[in-house]
């Protein structure tokens, strides 16, 4: 149809499962699909380079910072969320930070107590790093 965008390809396979009654302190860093019913107290954290999906359930809290391509919030993340695919906001999401996209879907009722910050990805534009002279060690045998 005239106007209709394909969303982004996301997994629905769940890799990673975090239950209702588990409670992690501690950094969580994963690929592919994580599903959070419980509570995190730390950061969340795909591994570079992965096409991964974080899904939080109404059941579930991060208290941290969210570094993910794609996120499916229902439940409350107290800190900023990074992620540069596609966010979706389901009714029951509270956000008290900044969130960082690149696509956005909000529910009605969903809330965000933070600034909602767009950030157009061009990988085209992206150039690897490469050292400064004033880096690089030149070691010798003498």
């Amino acid at each position: 149809m005239w106007g209709m965008k394909k969303k982004p390809k996301q997994t629905a396979q769940i890799d990673s499962l975090i239950g209702q009654n588990t409670e992690i302190h501690g950094d969580v860093i994963f690929s592919g699909g994580l599903h959070v019913d419980g509570v995190v107290k730390g950061s969340v954290i795909s591994e570079q380079g992965e096409d991964s999906l974080l899904t939080l359930s109404e059941r579930g809290t991060i208290e941290g910072e969210v570094q993910v391509p794609n996120v499916v919030i229902n439940g409350k993340i107290i800190g900023d969320v990074h992620a540069l695919g596609h966010v979706e906001l389901a009714a029951q999401a509270r956000i008290n930070g900044n969130v960082y996209y690149s696509l956005i879907e909000m529910a009605m009722g969903a809330e965000v107590n933070g600034n909602l910050v767009h950030e157009q990805v061009n990988i085209d534009s992206v150039v690897p790093l490469k050292p400064e002279a004033s880096e690089t060690k030149v070691v010798s045998d003498t």
